[in-house]
């Protein structure tokens, strides 16, 4: 596995700290919980995407983009980075937002919303949900060709083989860091969505033998669905950067009870982590992935699902700016 062999673009100067969040520890009376700070990531506001970004944006120059064209929700913190990224190769960005909840889009809206018009986005296209974004990407990209463009286009959250590796890489950051600190983590647990940041750390831990279960919170999916959706994609991205690709589909573990009515939907797990981790840490959470990943966790302290002295590993993945969308939940 050799993932220097890639083009690769440098957002972040440092590595993104790993905290013990003691308070938040001895509220729950225990395990011992820790957080991967990937919200203080580089570009606007920060997030995991940005790891992603570095592979992509790279990939994006190598082949004479002009203009990089991406998608997501209404609230997307991918393409509130991807926009952000896009300012930073002076190329331009076009972005492609689905309306997953029926009339949420709300272009006055703040949150990452506001932050699209401030980054000064080239363009703004709101499709229904449930649309092919894929083919509304292509659209787009037929148009700018016809007026003499050189479109890019990245995909929903960045995942594809080319981004995720920025979280096989982040796998391995983790690693150092821990002997470092001379730290063993007993399970790592992250928000699995698009699927990029899931199956990136499986790779990377994977390549490296690190024997870290990964316990992906969906904030959308199904469980089957999702898992088999990350078992493909783990091995895409391990035949990508020259992992094993014989990666045993038992690793894949995908917890589905946390995504209340919808994606992006409220919940009461969701508000509770929210705070806690406000109150208790002095750290954001969003209300859309990382709330309800914290409320995963929470709920399963409180079930019993670790032992008391066990070392808990929260991959926070940033998206603190949708906040500002939900303060009426608050």
């Amino acid at each position: 596995m050799n993932i220097n062999q890639f083009p690769k673009r440098n957002y972040t100067d440092h590595q993104t700290p790993i905290e013990y969040l003691e308070r938040l520890s001895k509220h729950l009376g225990g395990p011992n919980i820790y957080m991967k700070r990937d919200d203080l990531l580089g570009l606007t506001a920060g997030g995991n995407k940005t790891r992603k970004l570095e592979y992509l944006m790279a990939d994006a120059l190598q082949q004479g983009a002009d203009t990089v064209i991406t998608c997501g929700a209404v609230q997307s913190n991918h393409c509130r980075l991807t926009l952000s990224a896009a300012i930073k190769e002076g190329l331009k960005c076009v972005l492609v937002l689905e309306e997953r909840v029926p009339n949420s889009y709300n272009p006055e809206a703040s949150g990452n919303n506001f932050l699209y018009k401030l980054l000064g986005v080239d363009d703004i296209i709101v499709v229904p949900g449930g649309s092919d974004m894929q083919g509304e990407m292509e659209k787009v990209a037929d148009s700018l060709r016809q007026k003499g463009n050189k479109p890019y286009i990245i995909p929903g959250g960045g995942s594809n083989e080319i981004g995720s590796t920025g979280y096989v890489s982040c796998a391995l950051e983790i690693l150092e860091q821990l002997e470092e600190m001379n730290l063993s983590i007993d399970y790592m647990v992250a928000a699995s969505g698009s699927g990029g940041t899931h199956s990136g750390l499986l790779t990377g831990l994977h390549g490296a033998n690190a024997n870290i279960p990964v316990l992906g919170i969906s904030v959308n999916k199904k469980k089957q669905e999702q898992e088999q959706k990350i078992y493909n994609h783990t091995l895409k991205t391990a035949k990508h950067v020259g992992a094993n690709v014989d990666f045993p589909r038992e690793k894949v573990i995908v917890l589905d009870d946390y995504v209340g009515p919808g994606y992006s939907l409220e919940t009461e797990g969701m508000r509770e982590a929210v705070q806690l981790a406000a109150r208790k840490e002095g750290i954001l959470l969003d209300p859309v992935y990382t709330g309800k990943t914290m409320a995963g966790l929470i709920d399963l302290v409180r079930k019993d699902y670790f032992e008391k002295n066990d070392n808990v590993l929260f991959v926070h993945t940033g998206g603190a700016p949708a906040l500002y969308a939900y303060t009426d939940s608050f």
